[in-house]
């Protein structure tokens, strides 16, 4: 496999950036997949010590990657305790 795509490169060189940018391409999405599966709090891998992430989150606290305009220290708490 690794001697086709050498060949190929030495053969066309103008392959090398679509090389590098589907293979940037390819580990940003697979760290964005893992960024998901272990930080986002909806998630939960613990089912027996903590079967209900969400509830810990106190309301000012970001777990979006991106929000627009949002300001979470200024955020009530508008739920109620479990």
């Amino acid at each position: 496999m690794l001697g086709v795509v050498a060949k190929q490169l030495r053969n066309h060189p103008a392959l090398i950036p679509l090389f590098i940018f589907i293979g940037g391409g390819g580990t940003m999405s697979a760290m964005y997949l893992m960024r998901l599966a272990l930080r986002n709090p909806d998630v939960s891998w613990d089912h027996k010590n903590n079967p209900e992430p969400w509830n810990k989150l106190a309301p000012n606290d970001q777990y979006k990657l991106f929000t627009v305009n949002m300001d979470y220290s200024k955020l009530k708490k508008d739920r109620p305790d479990f």
